[in-house]
């Protein structure tokens, strides 16, 4: 099958010293079409500070959609907790607003042996921890070893059959490796990279998220549960200079409405996660600025198949239809209609997905971009076949907030077409996380906010065992493909194996793809350098209030 014509692909490019180290892709039907010749799909990541005066200090409000997991980048899954943590827990790489990688508390990309067997990097020598224990090699094993070691992580995966992690000397850290491991630059920009205290790890032990310590811009100060989050500048960060607020405060408020009501009223300066029916108002108030990127993750249904005892166990299959039967799950992907529910639910300014892997990733092929066909008729058939009982009753779990609701809702009225009756069940953000993980549903819809390297939106959740791999799903032929991806450098051929792996998935749909997002992100133009990427992560490190123009 030919690509779509009018498929244009944001580069997201691969420093050349990083390829044997960074990213990934892929399988069924009509092509997903991602854009549009509205020139308000462009785009928009940053409100630069530019020449406008800084006026020091202040404290800045965020309005936060959500509550963050645990603050312990061992174990949160949660994007809002990768909000609050770029504050305070710089890692060895991040990416920038071309999706490149680059360093942070790494000095320079990593250097890999020619068998891909071991990689090395430098650390850097002028930082220390917000409790004042300096920063080096000795401190990044710590951490990258607690990720492998710790029974509840959900970085172990993330970081590749790893044998030996050392501190060569004060400045250098090598990991050696059981065969090549492609995606581990990629996996250091993210939460595997959150270069924990050591000291803080000693005393804290399993409790260090609920007061972390790490390298950072700022530094934790207090948490109040289903309230808000606080952080303050931190004077012993190496480049303290280039921090102008005093505090930040996230401030939990779910309801977008409410949201958009604080930003324009002023009681807060940004706001993440704006509903699409307020952005064409946000955007005509001259006191505001908003942020609209394309995301490299996706918003799915998650179906328990296996998921009894929760993530990281054996998979124990469970026995009802929807569970046991692919061909039933086949159908309930052929019912829905994503195209439709994206243009009347989020007025076309989503996009329909059916892979993990987003079209303007490097590594997307046809068959990443390939959807199943819209046939709730066929669908119908499927069940018959499969010798079920219609409608088939389906409890979903969700997110409580409106937009989610309103999605679930149609979802609903559609797939009942294809023979199924689906119940929704609202849950709050944070419970609905600890949901997924204990295995304590039917099927669930929540989102993933996407990596650069596609290791990270499909090895966690999709190999047996995997630190993410909410549904319980095991196939033998599915595991094989992404090991094998992630052992090779060679861009195409990683393509291709993602994409045998994401037919495969297509055919089990343990997640069933559904649309992905674009960020936005709205702020009061009194403040400036407030950035979000193609990851989904506000980054306000470097922010600062402006004089009025």
């Amino acid at each position: 099958m030919s690509r779509s014509p009018f498929l244009r692909r944001r580069a997201l490019a691969l420093p050349a010293a990083a390829l044997g180290l960074v990213l990934a892709v892929t399988g069924c039907q009509a092509v997903q079409t991602t854009e549009t010749s509205d020139a308000s799909r462009d785009d928009v990541s940053t409100a630069a500070i530019g020449d406008q005066t800084i006026v020091e200090g202040g404290d800045l409000v965020m309005a936060l959609s959500a509550e963050p997991d645990r603050l312990d980048p061992t174990t949160s899954s949660s994007l809002y907790t990768r909000y609050v943590m770029e504050t305070m827990c710089q890692k060895l790489y991040d990416i920038d607003a071309d999706g490149q990688i680059v360093p942070m508390l790494a000095t320079e990309l990593p250097t890999v042996s020619d068998d891909g067997l071991t990689v090395s990097f430098p650390v850097r020598t002028d930082a220390e921890f917000a409790d004042g224990t300096p920063l080096d090699a000795a401190a990044v094993v710590t951490t990258l070893q607690r990720g492998l070691d710790k029974d509840d992580s959900s970085r172990r995966s993330e970081l590749g059959p790893i044998t030996d992690i050392t501190a060569v000397d004060d400045e250098t850290v090598e990991i050696d490796y059981s065969e090549p491991f492609a995606p581990l630059t990629a996996a250091l920009a993210d939460r595997a990279g959150m270069v924990m205290s050591p000291t803080a790890l000693e005393a804290e032990g399993d409790d260090f998220g609920d007061a972390p310590v790490c390298v950072g811009p700022f530094k934790f100060v207090e948490r109040v549960p289903q309230t808000s989050i606080t952080v303050e500048r931190d004077p012993l960060y190496y480049d303290a200079e280039n921090v102008h607020f005093d505090t930040i405060t996230y401030r939990i408020i779910t309801d977008a409405s409410i949201r958009a009501a604080n930003l324009q009223s002023g009681d807060v300066q940004v706001a993440d996660s704006m509903s699409t029916q307020d952005v064409e108002s946000l955007k005509a108030d001259d006191a505001l600025t908003v942020l609209e990127v394309g995301s490299l993750g996706y918003q799915g249904l998650t179906v328990n198949i296996g998921n009894q005892d929760g993530v990281g166990t054996d998979p124990v299959q469970i026995d009802t239809p929807l569970a046991s039967d692919a061909t039933v799950r086949q159908a309930l992907s052929m019912s829905i209609d994503r195209e439709a529910l994206v243009a009347s639910i989020f007025g076309g300014l989503y996009d329909p997905a059916c892979s993990p892997i987003s079209p303007d990733s490097p590594f997307a092929t046809d068959a990443s971009d390939a959807c199943p066909e819209y046939d709730p008729e066929a669908a119908k058939q499927l069940l018959e076949d499969a010798g079920v009982e219609t409608p088939l009753a389906i409890d979903m779990q969700v997110s409580n907030n409106p937009d989610t609701v309103r999605f679930a809702q149609a979802l609903q009225a559609q797939v009942a077409d294809g023979g199924f009756d689906l119940t929704i069940t609202p849950v709050e953000y944070s419970t609905l996380l600890d949901v997924q993980t204990r295995g304590d549903f039917e099927a669930l819809q929540l989102g993933w906010s996407g990596r650069v390297d596609p290791h990270g939106n499909t090895y966690n959740f999709l190999s047996t065992g995997g630190g993410n791999n909410y549904s319980g799903y095991s196939s033998d032929e599915v595991d094989d493909l992404l090991t094998r991806a992630a052992a090779t450098n060679d861009v195409e051929e990683r393509a291709d194996l993602y994409g045998q792996a994401v037919a495969q998935v297509q055919e089990d749909d343990p997640i069933i793809y559904l649309y992905r997002v674009r960020s936005l992100t709205a702020l009061s133009n009194e403040i400036a350098g407030v950035s979000t990427y193609a990851d989904g992560v506000v980054r306000l490190s470097n922010a600062a209030f402006v004089e009025a123009s």
